[in-house]
C-alpha cells in the first residue's frame, strides 16, 4: 500500500448521516474484469447520475471545485450497511486518501485501513469546527492531515489533534497490508522454520520422514 504520513488535498463535503456501502458503491455496478481495481467509476454512481443517465450537476463530487478531491469530510455513521469491501475500493480508485467523520462502522473502518485509506474519526464538536473552517467561506478548501504528529486542519489555518490506535497508525505510515505486516516479522518466521525443521525434518522432506499408515 502507499504509505500515509502527510496528506494535503482538496476536501469535499458529504455531510449526510448514515451513508451506507451500497450508496458508496452500488451492488449493480459490474467492473470490466474480476479484480479489486477499476471501481472508481462506481463511487456514488446512483448519486452522480440522474435516472435518465445524465450527470447530476448538483451532486458535490460532480462540481468542478471538488473533482480532484482526495479527502472526504463525511457525516456520522459513514460506511454503514453491508460489509462489502468494494465501497472502499471505489473510494481508493477515485483518489481518496482519507475520510473524516464523527463515526464509522467497524467493518468499514477495518476495510479502509487494510486498503491504505485513513478513516479519521474525530469528536462531533471538533468535526463541526473543521467543517466550518473548511467550507464556511464557500470556497474550495485544502485540508492537511499529519498522521505522524496526529494533527488535522485546513492549510494555513488551525490544527486539531486526534487520537488513533497505535497499530493502525503504524500500519498506515508503513504502508503495510496484511502480507506486509506478516513479512515485517520475516526474521522471526525464518528462525521458527529453522528450529521446526530440526525438530520435524520429515515435514520438510528431509531424511527421517515418518512412516504413514497404509
Amino acid at each position: 500500500m502507499e504509505p500515509f504520513t502527510y496528506v494535503t488535498g482538496i476536501a469535499a463535503p458529504l455531510l449526510r448521516a448514515n451513508v451506507d456501502t451500497d450508496a458508496i458503491c452500488p451492488s449493480h455496478f459490474k467492473p470490466a474484469e474480476l479484480s479489486k481495481h477499476g471501481f472508481g467509476d462506481a463511487l456514488f454512481l446512483d448519486w452522480r447520475y440522474n435516472p435518465d443517465g445524465t450527470v447530476n450537476s448538483g451532486f458535490v463530487l460532480n462540481q468542478e471545485r471538488y473533482r480532484t478531491a482526495s479527502i472526504l469530510v463525511a457525516g456520522p455513521n459513514f460506511g454503514c450497511g453491508s460489509s462489502r469491501e468494494t465501497a472502499v475500493w471505489a473510494l481508493r480508485d477515485a483518489g481518496f486518501r482519507a475520510v473524516i467523520s464523527p463515526s464509522f462502522t467497524l467493518i468499514f473502518e477495518t476495510n479502509c485501513i487494510r486498503n491504505g485509506i485513513l478513516p479519521l474519526a474525530i469528536p462531533a464538536d471538533v468535526h463541526r469546527e473543521l467543517v466550518d473552517e473548511t467550507f464556511g467561506s464557500g470556497i474550495r478548501s485544502v485540508v492537511s492531515i499529519d498522521l505522524v504528529d496526529q494533527l488535522v486542519g485546513i492549510a494555513e489555518g488551525p490544527r486539531h489533534g486526534f487520537t488513533i490506535d497505535a497499530r493502525t497508525r503504524a500500519q498506515l505510515i508503513g504502508g503495510l497490508d496484511a502480507i506486509g505486516q506478516t513479512l515485517a516479522h520475516r526474521s522471526r518466521i525464518d528462525d521458527f522454520r529453522r528450529l521446526d525443521q530440526q525438530r520435524r525434518p520429515w515435514v520438510y522432506g528431509a531424511p527421517g520422514r515418518k512412516a504413514t499408515a497404509p
